[in-house]
């Protein structure tokens, strides 16, 4: 599975979809299945977009039939980014998150 992060901004439509009922993003959500589809967290922002979703997909396929589907149902264009994991660019498999890493004791000498 890969992680996608999408950036959503309403458009002229989805501003009134949401004036009328704030939940309708999020149903939009709900009511798009995409098989291999799992939908990490949704996030309203400020700035330059108006929310900011992370999603897992099998393929690039399915992410971009699924940003399609969203898009028309919610009223929002998408920009969706692939999100590769810092370790995988350093060529490890796995990091420890920080917080552990600090903790840790240093191996005696």
């Amino acid at each position: 599975m890969t992680t996608y992060i999408q950036l959503l901004t309403l458009t002229p439509e989805g501003r009134e979809k949401v004036l009328r009922n704030p939940e309708s993003v999020l149903r939009a959500q709900d009511g798009v299945k995409i098989s291999g589809i799992q939908v990490l967290g949704l996030y309203g922002v400020l700035g330059e977009y108006d929310f900011v979703s992370m999603v897992e997909a099998p393929d690039n396929e399915a992410i971009a039939r699924y940003s399609l589907e969203l898009g028309v149902q919610a009223g929002v264009s998408i920009t969706t980014l692939p999100a590769i994991p810092i370790a995988r660019l350093e060529g490890r498999q796995y990091s420890p998150p920080l917080e552990a890493r600090l903790t840790e004791t240093p191996p005696p000498k």
